[in-house]
């Protein structure tokens, strides 16, 4: 009777004394060897706001509120563009396998973890044996575990380690693409906004070409201008027809491509009507932002947790050149009756430890213990190589946020050129002064300028937003 109790106590003490050895190496240093501080000032300075039409926006201040922190509803100023952004969350395939990737993992590690402790169960057998001998029937019924291993080299805690740390790589994979489908739903909605714009410029256009064909065919007829001038005006008028059907399929694509971001029916009251300056609320970032801010991108995180994991597959391959203790164990009765089954007396107990000790394996165990520190130092290479291509895209973002803020100051001023000089040149030409080719040159002058404005408003913008995903922004909605 004592001897199940004396069992139960050496299983208790096994379990105890399981994990106590850990032969994980320590995490290597991380060297991306990138500067302290960005390249260019982290800032944009009075000229590089908004224009005026995005003056009136609210203003957020970002040294208030880390930018990893600021909502994306935040972030937005459009309530159409968040309602997208709020459905494309909600709807898009592509998250929703993320997340589902998140959930796999998960399972993952509890499956694992699982092997940290013994598992129970209820078993109930009949065997029955025969031959030249009588048959015998033998009932039994028990409580027991299998195959437990005691973890004394650390080789189980080992590979639960790295199934935690897989599991945080999921979460922050997740992370990384709610953030980049915030920016793809805002950079296509931009995209669609501008492509409208540029398709009401180039109806206008078509509309004031028409109207100069209509006219220099009269004054033809009327033996006024010649059949090139004819000609020259048909040649726009064309120009301007082949423009809009261009334009037109831009937009058609626009509206496809946010149609399978949301991955759900757009409603046309959402859709843009105008093209918007401004989008975002964010104002200039502040001055001396150290470089690292990139250690919170969601991308960034990801690649140290699975450095974490793949340095804890060490430990399980080194554990393995260590002997391993399994242990098998059940306490139950048995009876040649099934009435007598759980009488008293005939209860039985069995413990079955089991030790194994590689001897000679082929150079497996060294094989596998090679390819778990390749594997570290690929992915020690990799968190290093995702915090150099962070660096580089928030140095990129904020090269150009100056330098496009610079371009549309100039790119206004250029407008506005170009329409004085289209209005002096149709007077020139209305007073007979000019040719209608001159004429023609100044339009297109005025139409160029027009088109460069509206790329390089989008540009802009779509350089703001670029700049808050890559600083890691977006990903938690403001309450």
């Amino acid at each position: 009777m004592h001897k199940p109790l004396v069992t139960a106590l050496a299983l208790a003490t096994s379990l105890f004394v399981s994990g106590c050895a850990m032969l994980e190496p320590r995490v290597p240093e991380v060297a991306p060897a990138i500067p302290a501080e960005w390249p260019l000032p982290p800032t944009t300075s009075a000229d590089a706001n908004p224009p005026a039409t995005a003056a009136a926006q609210p203003q957020m201040d970002p040294g208030a509120t880390p930018v990893a922190d600021v909502g994306w509803r935040d972030f937005f100023v459009d309530p159409r563009l968040e309602q997208l952004i709020a459905q494309a969350l909600e709807n898009n395939r592509d998250l929703r396998v993320a997340v589902l990737n998140v959930e796999r993992a998960r399972s993952q590690y509890r499956i694992q973890r699982a092997d940290r402790v013994p598992s129970l169960g209820v078993s109930a057998e009949l065997q029955r044996t025969g031959g030249d001998a009588p048959v015998t029937d033998l009932y039994t019924a028990g409580l027991g575990i299998a195959q437990f291993e005691l973890d004394l080299f650390g080789r189980v805690r080992s590979l639960s380690h790295a199934a935690l740390q897989s599991y945080f790589a999921s979460a922050e994979s997740r992370r990384a693409a709610q953030l980049s489908l915030v920016a793809e739903v805002a950079n296509t909605y931009l995209a669609l906004a501008a492509d409208q714009e540029l398709l009401r410029v180039t109806e206008a256009r078509l509309a004031n070409q028409q109207a100069a064909f209509d006219l220099t065919e009269k004054r033809f007829e009327l033996g006024a201008l010649s059949a090139l001038d004819v000609n020259q005006a048909r040649t726009t008028v064309e120009t301007a027809r082949s423009d809009v059907a261009r334009f037109a399929g831009q937009v058609a694509q626009d509206i496809n491509a946010l149609t399978l971001l949301v991955g759900d029916t757009l409603d046309p009251a959402l859709l843009p009507t105008r093209f918007e300056p401004a989008v975002s609320g964010l104002a200039g970032l502040p001055a001396g932002l150290p470089s690292s801010v990139l250690l919170r991108r969601p991308d960034v995180m990801s690649a140290e947790h699975r450095l974490l994991a793949a340095n804890a597959n060490i430990g399980a391959a080194r554990a393995a050149f260590f002997p391993s203790i399994s242990l098998t164990g059940s306490i139950g009765s048995a009876s040649d009756e099934l009435s007598g089954l759980f009488k008293s007396g005939n209860g039985v107990w069995s413990f079955m430890p089991q030790i194994n000790l590689p001897i000679f394996q082929g150079g497996r165990l060294r094989a596998n213990l090679g390819m778990a520190t390749a594997d570290r130092d690929i992915a020690l290479a990799e968190y290093e190589k995702s915090i150099q291509s962070g660096f580089r895209e928030v140095a990129d973002a904020l090269a150009l946020s100056k330098t496009l803020a610079q371009q549309r100051i100039a790119q206004e001023a250029l407008l506005q050129a170009a329409t004085r000089t289209n209005e002096l040149s149709q007077a020139r030409y209305d007073a007979g002064l000019d040719s209608y080719l001159t004429l023609l040159i100044t339009q297109r002058t005025l139409y160029d300028a027009q088109q460069s404005l509206v790329a390089t408003l989008l540009a802009e913008q779509a350089n703001r937003v670029t700049l808050y995903k890559v600083l890691g922004g977006g990903w938690v909605e403001g309450q």
